[in-house]
């Protein structure tokens, strides 16, 4: 290490003197200099070039414990525990763009409409796709103003099956993203439980005819219970830290050519996601559909 150190300030500070402050040879520098690397030293290079490799691939989302488990998983690339993967983007000045805890938003009900009874009640595991979803609506900032994105996820695979962007939070925004969902996946119908919050489009008459019509069960969170809708409201949480809160869009198309890069490109294809075994969506669903076909 000392020589190692030597070597990348050779241009700065005199060898010589640098020798005799770290108390070794002037000899044994210039012999570790046409020393070829130890084996220890080339399996550090290749973990650091796949770390980076790996890193990079997560547009700078992933920290050492999924960039660990993306290296155990992929030939081609030198595995390494997490802390050893920790230490690696420490010297390289790596570190994962998220940074801030989850703490999920509640949405303000409105009190003129019947909400559906919670019927999900925080049971988010599922055990085959179209069983039970989720959706929910957030905000994202332009320069031209506020947009509002509404998804729907698939809990079997935390996929996303549809989503829909628009200047307007009325009712055709979520209605759009459940037309998605719907054709995307063509489900059952009937067995088919779709949970939101509170919010006004989700109550909405038309809303409401829509699920009836296609044989949906209602559920909706318990005032004020944040929680009951976790799975959605923490992949905002993942959209905004991982992706959104590092860009500025100039106007609505923007956003949605990004949200589309996230959820498409990155999201359903490629994120790890530790709730189903750190595969992604798409993965996990492949993985699970001759089983699920048996």
């Amino acid at each position: 290490m000392k020589y190692a150190w030597i070597a990348a300030n050779r241009d700065s500070f005199p060898i010589a003197l640098m020798c005799e402050v770290l108390d070794v040879s002037r000899s044994g520098y210039y012999d570790s200099v046409d020393r070829p690397p130890s084996p220890r030293a080339q399996r550090r290079a290749r973990i650091d070039a796949s770390v980076r490799q790996v890193h990079a691939d997560s547009h700078g989302v992933y920290g050492s414990g999924k960039v660990a488990k993306k290296l155990a998983e992929c030939e081609g690339l030198e595995r390494a525990c997490r802390n050893t993967v920790a230490r690696s983007m420490r010297e390289m000045g790596l570190r994962s763009r998220v940074s801030k805890g989850f703490t999920p938003t509640t949405t303000q009900a409105d009190p003129l409409k019947q909400a559906a009874p919670n019927l999900l009640d925080r049971d988010f595991d599922a055990t085959r796709p179209n069983q039970k979803w989720v959706t929910d609506i957030t905000y994202l900032a332009t320069a031209q103003g506020w947009v509002y994105l509404a998804v729907v996820l698939d809990l079997f695979s935390r996929k996303v099956v549809g989503w829909s962007i628009s200047e307007s939070l009325a009712t055709p925004l979520v209605g759009e993203a459940l037309r998605r969902a719907i054709e995307s996946r063509r489900p059952a119908g009937e067995g088919l439980l779709l949970h939101s919050d509170r919010g006004c489009q989700y109550t909405s008459d038309a809303y409401q005819k829509t699920l009836r019509g296609l044989g949906v069960t209602c559920s909706m969170s318990r005032p004020g219970e944040c929680y009951d809708n976790a799975v959605a409201e923490r992949f905002f949480w993942s959209l905004k830290h991982e992706w959104t809160g590092h860009e500025s869009y100039a106007d609505l198309e923007a956003a949605r050519l990004s949200v589309f890069k996230y959820i498409e490109t990155f999201y359903n294809r490629e994120r790890l996601h530790q709730a189903i075994g750190y595969k992604s969506p798409d993965q996990f669903e492949t993985e699970y559909a001759p089983v699920l076909a048996a």
